[in-house]
């Protein structure tokens, strides 16, 4: 059983099950291992079964959680029941990591509080990506040692970090996937997508709520940065129903050019990019495209993350190279004045470009050799019961 919340991991969870499916032993099986759960489209198309999209309703921060508190608790009782009728050998808990943190315990407490009946079934719990305990509330750093039965982390610092605060934990670091989706087109991309007018690829985010904060915003730094000369404005948004949500918007900027997936073709002819922290920075990084980081919350979300926030950074490729490669602003920071002169500075200056760069090679090359997806399936397969 996979549990992806995301369209991030979605697309991570189809790439596991590819890769199991793939794998020596599964194919030497009599009867190959069925594969269901909640997730996604493209875990559909790589053969799960689904039992919920879970992508669709995909939140974050916990202004945004209470508000779909019944909900939610509506497909976590369901899935549970699924569990308990299908018994799966394996759960992969991909990311998501509020609703997979409560999953896993809840299964943990269900199959501890009946251990010693007969016929025992006793899953073995996977949780592919770290939450990032790490840069708030380690202490549940605990729980998952008591919980999980398998991390696979996707960053290098995370293991030795395990090691520190959950030593009980089994880590093991299998690189990021980005590397394989783009390390045998990079080349390629960057020669189709070659331009001589400077490209700003702005990047509000996948959720709602990102767009609703972030786009406003951008549009104001884009107008901005139109009258300071020529320069080609793109947008990209991951689903069409982003697309719509934010046209009201965007239509306003007539010069901006709004396209739906592709990410990777306008990375590699992006000259400087805005975008939301999160995933999509260490995408930014691996095509070596100099970064301005922006997050804006609710504010009740970020004055209780301002309490208990333990990291020095938010764009993930600062935190890889301890020090801030990608301007960042947060919250009250985020103004259009601030970000203009942040994206012009990289604009203007190509030898500021290059340095940029050239540190995010090195964040890029921390990230892994290809092949994390067929590292996780293998550190999965060793706990099957066969």
């Amino acid at each position: 059983m996979l549990v992806a919340g995301e369209a991030s991991g979605d697309l991570l969870a189809a790439e596991l099950v590819k890769a199991l499916k793939q794998s020596p032993e599964i194919r030497a099986m009599p009867f190959p291992p069925e594969f269901f759960g909640a997730g996604g489209p493209r875990m559909v198309e790589a053969g799960v079964e689904p039992a919920v999209n879970l992508t669709q309703y995909s939140v974050i921060g916990l202004s945004d959680s209470l508000k779909k508190y019944w909900q939610f608790k509506r497909i976590f009782d369901g899935l549970f029941r699924l569990v308990l009728e299908r018994q799966p050998d394996i759960i992969i808990c991909v990311d998501f990591s509020g609703f997979n943190r409560r999953f896993a315990h809840a299964m943990k407490r269900h199959i501890r509080a009946r251990r010693g009946t007969f016929l025992n079934w006793d899953p073995r719990i996977v949780q592919y990506v770290s939450p990032q305990v790490w840069a708030s509330r380690p202490s549940r750093a605990q729980q998952l040692e008591r919980d999980v039965d398998l991390l696979l982390s996707i960053f290098p610092f995370e293991k030795e970090w395990y090691a520190r605060h959950a030593p009980g934990l089994r880590v093991e670091f299998v690189g990021h996937p980005i590397v394989d989706r783009y390390a045998s087109c990079l080349d390629e991309l960057r020669a189709k997508s070659a331009s001589v007018t400077p490209v700003l690829l702005l990047l509000p985010g996948s959720r709602d709520s990102e767009l609703k904060r972030h786009l406003p915003v951008m549009l104001a730094v884009a107008r901005r940065i139109q009258k300071q000369g020529s320069v080609f404005l793109r947008m990209v948004l991951p689903t069409e129903r982003l697309a719509e949500l934010g046209k009201p918007k965007t239509t306003s900027l007539p010069r901006l050019h709004v396209q739906v997936g592709n990410l990777a073709e306008s990375l590699a002819g992006a000259t400087v990019a805005i975008a939301s922290t999160g995933t999509v920075t260490v995408e930014c990084a691996y095509f070596g495209v100099p970064t301005v980081a922006i997050y804006k919350a609710a504010w009740s979300d970020y004055l209780v993350a301002r309490q208990i926030v333990r990291v020095k950074y938010l764009a993930m490729p600062n935190l890889l190279a301890g020090d801030e490669i990608y301007p960042e602003f947060i919250q009250h920071q985020a103004t259009p004045d601030n970000i203009t002169r942040a994206a012009l500075e990289l604009l203007d200056h190509p030898e500021r470009r290059s340095a940029v760069k050239t540190r995010l090679a090195q964040v890029a090359k921390s990230l892994g050799k290809p092949g994390a997806s067929q590292r996780a399936a293998r550190a999965i397969l060793q706990l099957l019961p066969i």
